[in-house]
């Protein structure tokens, strides 16, 4: 009797064991990536104007379930992008400065990128009105980043816009 219940007690400890990173779906595994970036980063390039000042930032939100991206930071067309798992997903909803709110998904990372297609959004007709369509964002390593993303308009790609941005330390 008292093998039974150290075993049910050794298999119940196991049980509750968190899941490795390994078994993680490529969705959890790039929102994990996404959460990484908490804090404020660098433009290196220059990309928007600001070159070495802050430019994006990353917040962790709704109790780890969301991250909130903010830029360019302190300027007038300051954006909003919101992350999030939706089942076997990664999502985004980008808060534009045209008063476009265009919804993405991706299955999540493949090696060090995250990519997102256009999945709808609000006050947009695809065919017609200007919008982020697609985004990219590549993990340089725990400090830098890459990111693009795609507008559209009238129903093709319009024009790309890429930043570079490192780890404020």
């Amino acid at each position: 009797m008292r093998q039974a219940v150290l075993l049910t007690a050794i298999l119940g400890v196991g049980w509750m064991t968190p899941v490795s990173s390994q078994s993680k779906s490529a969705a959890e595994q790039g929102f994990e990536r996404l959460k990484a970036l908490e804090g404020s980063w660098i433009d290196v390039d220059g990309t928007f104007g600001s070159k070495g000042a802050v430019a994006v930032t990353y917040k962790v939100s709704s109790g780890g379930h969301s991250v909130v991206e903010t830029f360019p930071v302190a300027t007038p067309y300051e954006m909003v992008t919101v992350y999030h798992l939706d089942g076997n997903e990664l999502v985004l909803t980008h808060y534009c400065t045209s008063n476009t709110q265009p919804r993405m998904k991706s299955p999540g990372l493949e090696g060090n990128v995250v990519s997102f297609t256009f999945a709808g959004g609000t006050n947009i007709d695809p065919g017609k009105t200007s919008h982020m369509h697609s985004a990219r964002i590549e993990f340089i390593s725990a400090d830098e980043i890459r990111a693009t993303w795609d507008n559209w308009d009238n129903g093709k790609s319009d024009h790309s816009a890429t930043f570079r941005v490192t780890r404020k330390k």
